[in-house]
């Protein structure tokens, strides 16, 4: 069964359209339970119905016909209840509905489950039987456990399917995809593909016009693909054994027949460029393997794969194709954008992102964030291949994408992004003005940034320093660790920079969503393991270079402050204090004034909040991660789409965490700052001026908002206010609560799309 179950996704998965996935279903399902009927009905939005899609063992002609209301029919039932439904007699049960066209009176015995999709029931998948069957345990786990399967294989085949409706301009409606918000801000611009070459289902359409010069570059990394794999082979002899050496026989007699090269090489005479041509001969002879029965047959599907992104790798390392162009206004799309994709387009090109799978709180978006970039997430996958070049619009606001909008969603949107810059120059025009409250509380607003690109914006924004200046974007777009010399360059022109206004570096910060190309970690649960100041202290030769380069950077300007991040000990703080101090006295033997810098410690794992009188009392000030304490004290990983609908720095445990660390630092002596996405976010502006807080750090996007915040509401009014959130038992109650004072107070405009 699992086997069966396995193939049944996988044919789904490679699904050209809803429909032939659908087909598939019913089809396999049918076949395996050895029922007279399978059928899949689908919520369809627009009518509020479910929809008989397909079906084997019906009236073929009541597929589309057949419409169901939520509250009618066992389809509806099983909806209605999400759980399995199973009659024996369906003719006479109280929900039965007769649909004389589908010719279903003969069948007595009803099994339906439902298609359910992140919470969404996305339709019913039903089996019927003309006799009185009692489907046993077994078979009804199989089709409970291939609906759940199938749900997210549907979902992404309808989704990707109507692609090519959205991107022909044919859509009925407005014509969007739906993912998570995850930066502010409309963009208008053109696709761009973030995907590598050596991705081969995301690999772009081209056509070339020197085909010769084409199918030679082909020759050639076919021969280079085959000569590399000989060679490959000759080195393991006698290492491995002859059956596993023989592999790379196998791989060198495909390249050297006439099926896999003669199919590149038609395409690219057709007018294909090579990468293209490989793309989809690879995927028809996939396709091809995979609905063989032999299971080493079908494993042979993985082979073909492997050659494909070889002889893909071997185009793109001769270095044919040229600098990568991109777009005017270019929208960055991929299936997960990383930091480097978005470091390789010039910035003022860049003007949106959207990715397949990171969530809205991955450190993609916040990076987004902090460059002002409107950014959609979790979409699902997406025909990479198909996108490029094709106008999109980024809505920010409420998560959508349209590819190839239609005029009137054009305008509208054209309309929102002209109201966000007038919103936008009003914002700016209080740069200069200080962020003091009506009734006299002061506020410093400083600003969190990790590229050197975003050193003008930050100045122009009327940032009073830096709160959090994130050393690990410069680690994460090398090949190799950066020397001493190399971090002191780029740390002095950001603390020159933003002299004499302070500058907080946080120290290296690797691990869970931001990984090192040249230092991986493979760890079974990375955001509980391997990261931050654990790390450093491990490596002592990274941490001490990274200090020295700061330390040195840091003489005649005296503006650095330093930040040890996922600190959870004492002990923690201890070593990294001693490892300051012995980077200061190497500097001293050399001849360098390096004065200690102020210290602080990170709060963002809830042992730091239970802790945070102790630290305090070893540090000069301490800094709340709101991002990673929301993420540590909620237990979810803000990056996992499935689960990052909890994630909310306004949930009162949180809101308490904060407050309770204020407190404790208060006691100490020693002055505290809040860095994190709630800082910049209207409602936890208020809430955090209600604590008391006289620092906050946030992305230079949000600054404005944050400062016409600050501006507008008392402290003793928000003080009021935090005291009725810290009675709530909910995030929504909170937002709810925050969001009716600051409309009350005339700042509807900054709420858009929250």
């Amino acid at each position: 069964m699992l086997d069966i179950l396995r193939r049944i996704v996988e044919d789904v998965s490679l699904a050209a359209n809803l429909d032939e996935a659908l087909g598939i279903t019913v089809g396999r399902v049918r076949a395996t339970l050895s029922v007279d009927v399978c059928s899949v009905y689908l919520f369809e939005t627009a009518s509020g119905e479910y929809v008989l899609r397909a079906t084997e063992g019906l009236n073929a002609a009541a597929v589309g016909r057949v419409r169901l209301r939520p509250t009618e029919g066992l389809v509806g039932l099983v909806a209605e209840r999400q759980e399995p439904v199973l009659v024996q007699d369906a003719a006479n049960h109280v929900r039965y509905r007769y649909f004389p066209e589908t010719g279903e009176e003969r069948y007595r015995s009803f099994l339906g489950v439902p298609l359910i999709h992140y919470r969404q029931v996305l339709g019913v998948l039903v089996a019927q039987q003309r006799d009185d069957r009692q489907f046993n345990a077994d078979e009804s786990a199989f089709l409970v456990t291939v609906a759940a399967q199938l749900a997210g294989a549907i979902h992404h085949v309808a989704v990707t399917g109507g692609m090519a409706t959205l991107l022909a301009g044919n859509a009925d409606d407005l014509g969007y995809i739906e993912g998570a918000r995850a930066s502010d801000g409309v963009a208008i611009g053109t696709v761009a593909s973030a995907a590598t070459l050596a991705d081969l289902g995301a690999v772009p359409d081209r056509t070339v016009t020197d085909v010769e010069a084409e199918l030679e570059r082909l020759r050639r990394a076919i021969a280079a693909v085959q000569d590399d794999l000989r060679a490959s082979g000759a080195r393991l002899a006698g290492v491995v054994s002859d059956s596993e050496l023989a592999l790379f026989d196998v791989y060198v007699m495909l390249l050297d027949g006439d099926t896999l090269p003669a199919d590149m090489a038609g395409r690219v005479s057709a007018g294909q460029w090579a990468p293209a041509a490989i793309r989809d001969t690879v995927a028809a002879h996939v396709r091809l393997f995979q609905g063989m029965s032999d299971p080493y047959l079908r494993a042979r599907a993985d082979d073909i794969r492997e050659l494909g992104r070889r002889i893909v790798m071997r185009l793109h390392a001769d270095g044919p194709v040229g600098p990568r162009e991109y777009p005017e206004r270019c929208v960055l799309v991929g299936d997960e954008v990383s930091i480097t994709d978005i470091a390789n387009v010039p910035r003022r090109q860049l003007v949106g992102i959207v990715s397949g799978r990171s969530s809205a709180f991955s450190h993609v978006a916040v990076l987004a964030r902090a460059m002002g970039l409107p950014a959609v997430v979790d979409v699902g996958e997406l025909p990479l291949a198909r996108l490029d070049g094709h106008t999109v619009v980024v809505d920010g606001y409420r998560g959508r994408v349209f590819f190839e909008p239609k005029p009137a969603v054009l305008e509208e949107f054209r309309r929102i992004a002209r109201a966000d810059e007038r919103l936008g120059a009003e914002l700016r025009a209080l740069k200069d003005l200080p962020a003091e409250t009506p009734d006299g509380a002061r506020v410093t607003l400083h600003v969190n940034t990790g590229l050197l690109s975003d050193i003008t914006p930050s100045l122009e924004s009327g940032a009073e320093g830096v709160g959090l200046y994130r050393t690990e974007f410069p680690f994460m777009i090398r090949e190799s660790f950066p020397g001493e010399e190399d971090q002191f360059h780029i740390y002095r022109e950001v603390l020159a920079a933003f002299a004499p206004r302070p500058v907080t570096m946080r120290t290296l910060d690797i691990g869970g969503d931001k990984p090192l190309p040249y230092f991986n970690v493979v760890e079974a649960n990375p955001f509980l393991g391997w990261r931050g100041i654990r790390v450093t202290l491990d490596h002592p030769e990274i941490f001490l270079t990274q200090l020295r380069a700061m330390l040195r950077a840091n003489e005649d300007l005296g503006n650095l402050r330093v930040l040890l991040p996922m600190v959870s000990n004492v002990a923690e703080v201890d070593d990294a204090l001693a490892l300051i101090e012995r980077a200061r006295h190497e500097l001293a033997e050399e001849g360098h004034v390096a004065p200690r810098p102020p210290i602080g410690v990170m709060i963002e794992v809830p042992a730091a909040v239970y802790q945070a009188s102790q630290l305090a009392r070893r540090v000069d000030f301490l800094s709340i991660g709101s991002n990673d304490l929301t993420q540590y004290l909620l237990a979810v990983d803000r990056t996992n789409a499935r689960v990052a609908r909890i994630y909310d720095s306004l949930h009162p445990a949180v809101l308490n965490a904060i407050d309770e660390t204020l407190r404790a630092a208060r006691e100490a002596g020693k002055p505290v700052s809040v860095c994190g996405d709630v800082a910049g976010e209207p409602a936890g502006t208020v809430l955090l001026l209600g604590m008391g807080f006289r620092h906050l750090s946030m992305t230079a996007a949000y600054l404005g908002r944050a400062k016409r915040v600050i501006r507008t509401i008392s402290r003793a009014r928000a003080r009021a206010v935090l005291e009725q959130a810290l009675t709530m038992e909910d995030a929504g109650s909170v937002h709810r609560l925050v969001r009716g004072e600051l409309e009350a107070a005339g700042l509807a405009e900054l709420l858009r799309g929250r």
